[in-house]
Parts: C-alpha cells; structure tokens; sequence
C-alpha cells in the first residue's frame, strides 16, 4: 500500500464555532426584525399609526343648543371644522366692527362691506378672530379687491363672495391657530360705487 492511500483528512478546525456564529447570527436577525416590524406597525417607525389622533384640549368644542346631545368636536366635511349637523348646535354671532373698502378688478369703482361672521364652537374661535384681527382683515380686503362689480352686482355673487371670504378667513386662522371655526360670513352693510 501506498503512503498517499493511507492518509485520512484532517479534521476541521472551527466547524463548530461556525455553526454556532450562523445559528447566534440567525437569532439576533430575527430578533431585531421582529422589533422593528412591532415598532413599525405601532407607529414608531415611520408608519402603521394605527392609534387615532389624539384630540387637543385646548381646541375649541362644540356649543349644543340646549337639550341636544352630539360630538362636541367635528372633523369638518369640507375641512373647515363645520359640522355635518349643524340642527343641533348653537350659532355664535360675533359683528366685525370696522367695515371694508376695496377697489374692484374691472373698473375704476370700490366696494365697502359691513361684515359679520358665525360659529357653531364655543369662545375660542372669536377670541383667535380677535386676536388675528390684522391678517383676518388684510386676507378680507384681499379677496374682496380680486372681485368684479358686474359679478357682486348678482345675488350669485354675493353668495361666492361670502364662500371665499369664509375660506379665506379660516385660512388665516388655521395658519395662526391652527383652527378655523367660522361657519357663516353675512354682509351687514353692501355698496358697490
């Protein structure tokens, strides 16, 4: 027999520690993605947020007209906070003291508006219209110097005119506050010259 044909091969050296390095390694990467897949779906991660948001305590709340149960805060169907109901909630009606004057787009004539505004919420939405009185006039005055005689000479357009005014007074609000809360603008006096 030959020296070559008796030879056994050598033993592995470390093929247990191996082992053990990919079993440990498997473990960790387990371990650590199931972490992070329960961080993620609650919400810590970057996604899942499957809570609801909490609601702030200091926004303000619904005013129920009395005897009337309902949600006292409103999520808004067209993102103003306005209630869907509005039937059993009580209206707050606050008068803008100074009136607006404003030349129109199309001709060399003006606009002078006496202007009131409601909400269905409780204080806090006139007190932030108070307090943001500044930005709330110039955002009125805005809009209505983007108007056209001939087009709020119409009922029509009166009622679009009070549309955009809301909008943009809610606007201002929310930039300010964080919060619209005006329902309704009314006109309390109206002259196109």
């Amino acid at each position: 027999m030959s020296d070559d044909a008796k030879t056994v091969p050598a033993p592995k050296k470390g093929g247990k520690m191996k082992k053990m390095l990919v079993i440990g390694g498997g473990a960790l990467l387990l371990l650590g993605g199931g972490a992070a897949a329960g961080m993620y779906a609650g919400g810590k991660l970057g996604g899942g947020g499957h809570e609801e948001k909490k609601e702030d305590p200091n926004a303000p709340k619904l005013v129920l007209k009395e005897g009337e149960h309902g949600p006292q805060t409103a999520k808004g169907h067209d993102g103003d906070n306005t209630p869907d109901d509005t039937g059993i909630y009580k209206a707050t009606y606050y008068p803008i003291e100074q009136s607006f004057t404003s030349n129109l787009t199309d001709t060399n004539g003006f606009a002078q508006l006496g202007l009131g505004v409601s909400t269905y919420y409780d204080q806090k939405v006139i007190d932030n219209l108070k307090e943001n009185e500044m930005p709330v006039r110039s955002a009125i005055l805005l809009t209505l110097a983007d108007q056209e005689a001939e087009v709020l000479s119409t009922p029509e357009g009166k009622k679009m005119l009070q549309k955009k005014l809301k909008v943009a007074i809610n606007d201002v609000l929310k930039q300010t506050t964080g919060f619209g809360g005006i329902d309704d603008v009314y006109f309390t006096s109206f002259i196109i010259s």
